[in-house]
């Protein structure tokens, strides 16, 4: 990777992994890609090149890698589980559509592309328990049939026309940085904030819903790594099963109240997330990526804690004397 282009650079995971890029490759070299009413602003407007890219208008995409020389892009565009439940034409046109506005630039231009799965690419009757990496993938949520599609697709413009094309399927992820932006899992995230202020935390998952999660660092390390692999260790190319850690919302709360004492939650279930959530798996058998390009994941439940309460706490505090 020389010139990087991150399609959705202002989204949840899109903003970390260009500021991430940007200070491995240097900022010059990562262009972060935006949508009209999601601009970058402070450190990520400043740190680097910006274009209006909307993944849905393959003339933008194409400008913007013959003006920066592009030969990698990262497509993080797509709307999240819930998000795309209530639109799902929309989840389809930026997921579907897009994607192949990107695979033909990349075509074209000879670019790596990364586009990320997800655990939603997994259905009901797949395995649950250490679910393999080749294995039934039957969803029933319009986000899970894009995911599916984004690999296969993937693979086809892989086999077909010898693009470079990569992937990961992502578990639910867990950032001090951003805020979740409507996904089964963003109560792992919520829960944090919720205790760092001294809040009761509703649940929206029932207890004993178990889900794999993964740390930020751990998100940008995986797919980072993986563009940078070696190509000829690579058997499975889109997508790849990564986990770092499962567990179920009884189990997170207990590790906070063990830091913060006085903590408080109730269950109060969401039905759409509670039968999406339990038709993803409670944990995913990685052992092909840690093979083909050595991933291993850097935090666990109990260092990801220590790190999010001591962030937030920071973050918030600031934040308070800053409105004073």
């Amino acid at each position: 990777m020389k010139n990087i282009l991150i399609i959705g650079a202002t989204g949840q995971i899109g903003s970390e992994l260009t500021m991430e890029l940007r200070q491995r490759y240097g900022g010059e070299n990562v262009v972060a890609g935006y949508v009209a009413g999601a601009e970058p602003l402070g450190d990520l407007l400043h740190s680097g090149p910006a274009e209006m890219v909307d993944v849905t208008d393959g003339n933008a995409i194409m400008a913007a890698v013959r003006k920066h020389n592009v030969d990698t892009i990262y497509n993080m565009a797509a709307l999240l589980s819930v998000v795309a439940e209530s639109k799902p034409r929309l989840a389809w046109r930026i997921g579907i559509d897009g994607l192949w506005n990107v695979l033909e630039v990349a075509r074209e231009c000879r670019c790596a592309v990364f586009t990320p799965s997800s655990i939603g690419s997994f259905g009901i009757d797949t395995p649950h328990v250490m679910t393999p990496q080749d294995t039934l993938q039957r969803p029933r949520s319009i986000y899970g049939v894009t995911k599916v599609t984004t690999e296969l697709l993937s693979d086809y413009y892989y086999n077909k026309y010898g693009v470079d094309t990569r992937s990961v399927r992502f578990p639910g992820i867990i950032s001090n940085v951003t805020l979740p932006g409507g996904g089964t899992t963003d109560y792992a995230v919520e829960i944090y904030y919720a205790a760092v202020r001294g809040e009761r935390f509703v649940c929206p998952i029932k207890a004993g819903t178990l889900m794999d999660m993964m740390y930020m660092p751990d998100a940008l390390h995986a797919a980072i790594s993986l563009m940078e692999a070696d190509a000829g260790r690579l058997k499975h190319r889109n997508a790849f099963n990564i986990a770092s850690m499962s567990f179920a919302p009884e189990t997170i709360y207990s590790a906070i109240r063990r830091r913060l004492p006085d903590f408080e939650m109730e269950y109060r279930v969401d039905e759409l997330k509670q039968s999406i959530a339990e038709s993803w798996p409670d944990c995913m058998d990685d052992s092909c990526a840690r093979e083909e390009w050595d991933w291993c994941p850097r935090y666990d439940l109990e260092s990801m804690t220590d790190d999010m309460l001591d962030k937030l706490t920071k973050r918030l505090s600031a934040g308070k004397e800053a409105t004073r």
